[in-house]
């Protein structure tokens, strides 16, 4: 029996084999960039904070544990029906699109760890960007942690297996058309998968075009979580903070 899909990132992220395939992610990492990150933006105790794209809530929880009001928004289901364990009086998840804007507003707004650029139409990017523009308070500020793609690109390992708890995804990798393809096939008990992550290749130049004409102005890029300068040739991450 194969299974093959096709709309991967309302469906691939709602797989418990996303969350196996990836579960080494580092936290440690992930708590130090917020941690620099809220220091940077001078967030105080109690700031409003919306986690678009949140999965399981990782970055969420960690932030409302630091004392931020923190709500977490998925397009998966499944991913919210689990962060849900860990609600309390200040941190809450909900099943949302990120192309639709909440009726709340935010001191901050995050969009993390490369959550961005999946839709088949661009203009739902566009709108993505105009939602958080409506979402952020007066002073507030919106944050986009996204691939430097032209290290990517450079460095993109064309073929690779991965055995994690005993199943062994076979991983290819390519740029084609403006995205980042990268094809994901397994076998577990008797089933075969395939999921193709597809996430357009936007650079610098790509999220200048959208701001500007959301009317958004960039006021600092990072090119790691340590919050240090962006080099287009060998920084790890693109991070734009804007208003």
């Amino acid at each position: 029996m194969a299974i093959t899909v096709q709309n991967w990132f309302s469906s691939w992220f709602d797989t418990p084999y996303y969350h196996i395939l990836y579960k080494d992610r580092d936290y440690q990492e992930a708590q130090l960039f917020m941690k620099n990150l809220t220091t940077f933006l001078n967030l105080k105790s109690g700031a409003r904070i919306l986690d678009l794209a949140c999965g399981k809530g990782r970055h969420s929880i960690y932030l409302n544990h630091l004392g931020y009001d923190v709500t977490g928004v998925d397009l998966s289901p499944k991913s919210i029906e689990y962060a849900q364990q860990y609600e309390n009086e200040s941190l809450h998840f909900k099943v949302q699109c990120m192309c639709k804007p909440l009726p709340e507003q935010f001191d901050a707004v995050f969009n993390l760890f490369t959550s961005f650029g999946y839709f088949e139409r661009d203009e739902d990017n566009f709108r993505t960007i105009a939602s958080i523009k409506e979402e952020l308070s007066v002073d507030g500020f919106g944050v986009i942690d996204f691939m430097n793609v032209n290290k990517v690109i450079s460095n993109l390992v064309p073929q690779e297996i991965k055995t994690v708890k005993g199943i062994e995804f076979h991983i290819s990798r390519a740029e084609k058309n403006g995205y980042i393809l990268k094809n994901i096939q397994f076998e577990d008990k008797g089933t075969f998968y395939n999921f193709t992550e597809r996430v357009k290749s936007l650079t610098l130049e790509d999220f200048k075009e959208y701001f500007s004409r959301a009317g958004i102005k960039i006021r600092r890029i990072f090119g790691n979580y340590k919050l240090e300068d962006f080099i287009e040739t060998s920084s790890d991450r693109l991070i734009l903070v804007f208003q």
